[in-house]
């Protein structure tokens, strides 16, 4: 499986970052422990949400949906966020 997921900054709610994996408790510890430069400085994070998918290219697309503005009003209408 492959996951499109976002992140929530513990520090500042007001941090999101939105990524995909394969691995997503790794991908978080990643996060958590600094090894990725665009979260660094934002963790700790925590999980708000995430989805699976059943290959990685649909993780991709509905990553880069989520970034875009039709998928921050779908986020702010079905996450709540």
């Amino acid at each position: 499986m492959f996951y499109t997921y976002v992140l929530e900054s513990l520090s500042d709610p007001a941090h999101r970052y939105i990524g995909h994996t394969e691995d997503l408790r790794q991908r978080l510890e990643q996060h958590n422990a600094g090894k990725s430069p665009p979260t660094a400085k934002h963790a700790p994070w925590r999980i708000k949400f995430y989805a699976a998918f059943e290959t990685l290219a649909l993780a991709r697309d509905f990553e880069r949906y989520l970034k875009s503005g039709s998928g921050h009003a779908f986020a702010h209408r079905h996450l709540g966020w």
